[in-house]
């Protein structure tokens, strides 16, 4: 009987720490800076590829292959496109284009770079991240700000996905 509750405990945990190690953990991490002396915001965001490529698939109804020799013809463009409609940015009250400036690749993380040109004094800034959100419930975007010399960070989520400043 103890060697029977001894198996049931041990295959118990086993399962619950397999679990643990097969459960995936999605997240995105968003730098932003206020470059005065360029006169632009600059945002650079990580995203791990497979995730990306998940969601510009299912979005897109086609195979992108981001990252490999197989990649299609315009998926940058993919990219540029999905990139602008989950990523808006507000300053002084007012909603700004993001000019995307391109990507390159980092082991299985692609780096996404984009900005807005702005020059004058940033009194508040918001921003809204919304990226893998609708494929994954449970994605968590970091987002790291540096404007006007003060740094904050933001947990941003499916449900929560707007992070606002005011200096």
């Amino acid at each position: 009987m103890k060697k029977n509750n001894v198996l049931i405990l041990s295959l118990f945990l086993l399962c619950i720490s397999s679990s643990f190690v097969l459960h995936k953990f999605y997240v995105s991490v968003t730098q932003v800076d206020y470059v005065k002396t360029k006169s632009r915001v600059e945002i650079t965001s990580r995203l791990f590829i497979d995730d990306f490529n998940k969601v510009l698939e299912k979005k897109y109804n086609k195979k992108i292959y981001l990252a490999s020799n197989r990649q299609i013809e315009g998926a940058t463009k993919l990219v540029e496109t999905y990139l602008k409609e989950k990523m808006k940015v507000r300053i002084n009250q007012k909603t700004y284009d993001l000019q995307f400036l391109g990507t390159e690749i980092d082991n299985d993380v692609l780096i996404c770079y984009l900005k807005v040109n702005f020059s004058e004094k940033i009194t508040t800034f918001e921003i809204e991240n919304s990226v893998l959100t609708e494929m994954f419930k449970e994605q968590q975007n970091l987002l790291h700000t540096n404007i006007n010399d003060e740094k904050s960070s933001f947990l941003l989520t499916n449900s929560e996905t707007t992070a606002f400043l005011e200096f």
